[in-house]
């Protein structure tokens, strides 16, 4: 079927190499035509109409995600942006600055319009109930088995602290923006210097989300400095109320690194990724800085006794039931 497909696409006889992939179970593979350049994307499994669908509107906003050559169902022919991800070259203080205010230039840029039609609303009540992950799979996995009912009351008490501080769901959320899914392309022009890579499991949601994905990132430590340039010139250009937007940072940040507690302690669990474990403690850190916000002080009581701190003893044993890979 790939061949065919690369046939009607007039790629054929390109040479290709295989690129790392991510989380998910899509496969990359970078193809080479004389001077062209493509990328293959195979997801068998995933919406590839979506993910065409979500690039146009985003370059339809001036926005870097990539053109699309060729569809078919599980496949697509896509632009090859390059390699150069902001995670990569964020080697010093000023590089890093630079690279995180492009990226979030692109986010000011996506959230001064409507998202796209037919995307599902991220509400506080779907948010919520995604933290279960961080009991099901992350806490009982550690081998601490919460209390019944515990699960269900962090989710009582997070849909009551993001109703109140997080309700909007007024902009495309593209959920996993971080720096190893943002390239740096420095040969075009503001909002365009971010290139988008991974969005098709876009929302709609509230604008801080993709913010604080960005400075809480899972994969690198961003530096304090940094961060705070960020929120600065988000709020400094959208003229967003400070205090309500850094409270749903927040409330946001904890509900998302709650739930990729539980997603990582999956991935090594279920797909023989025990890697993923090593990126916990830093998941960690972020979650008791934001669950240190007084919003989320109900949230924070109820979490503090039941879920584990990620010791070396505790990652082990996430890992343990993992073949090795």
């Amino acid at each position: 079927m790939t061949d065919t497909f690369l046939a009607e696409a007039d790629w054929a006889d390109a040479t290709v190499a295989p690129i790392a992939g991510d989380a998910s179970t899509r496969r990359y593979t970078r193809l080479a035509k004389g001077a062209e350049r493509a990328i293959l994307m195979d997801d068998p499994e995933g919406d590839t109409a979506l993910f065409a669908r979500l690039s146009r509107h985003l370059r339809s906003l001036g926005l870097s995600a990539p053109e699309i050559y060729a569809e078919a169902p599980g496949k697509l022919l896509l632009e090859d942006l390059g390699d150069g991800l902001i995670a990569r070259l964020a080697s010093d203080p000023g590089t890093e600055k630079r690279l995180y205010l492009a990226a979030t230039d692109a986010l000011i840029a996506l959230h001064r319009h409507a998202p796209p039609p037919d995307l599902l609303e991220a509400t506080p009540r779907t948010l919520a109930a995604m933290t279960d992950l961080a009991f099901t799979c992350y806490a009982s996995n550690a081998g601490q088995t919460p209390q019944p009912g515990t699960a269900e009351a962090c989710a009582t008490a997070f849909e009551r602290v993001l109703a109140a501080h997080a309700p909007d769901t007024d902009v495309m959320i593209l959920r996993d923006y971080h720096a190893e899914n943002i390239l740096w392309l420095p040969e075009r022009e503001g909002r365009a210097r971010a290139g988008l890579l991974d969005f098709q499991d876009a929302l709609q949601g509230h604008r801080a989300y993709d913010l604080v994905s960005l400075i809480e990132d899972a994969r690198r430590d961003v530096s304090p400095e940094t961060a705070e340039a960020a929120i600065r010139h988000y709020l400094d250009q959208t003229g967003l109320p400070e205090a309500p937007f850094r409270t749903a940072l927040a409330v946001l940040g904890a509900q998302r690194n709650l739930r990729i507690l539980g997603v990582f302690a999956r991935l090594a669990a279920t797909r023989g990724k025990p890697g993923y474990i090593d990126l916990i403690p830093r998941v960690w850190g972020h979650l008791q800085a934001d669950l240190r916000h007084p919003a989320l002080a109900e949230v924070a009581a109820i979490l503090h006794p039941a879920l584990p701190a990620p010791t070396p003893e505790i990652l082990q044993r996430l890992k343990s039931p993992c073949p090795t890979p």
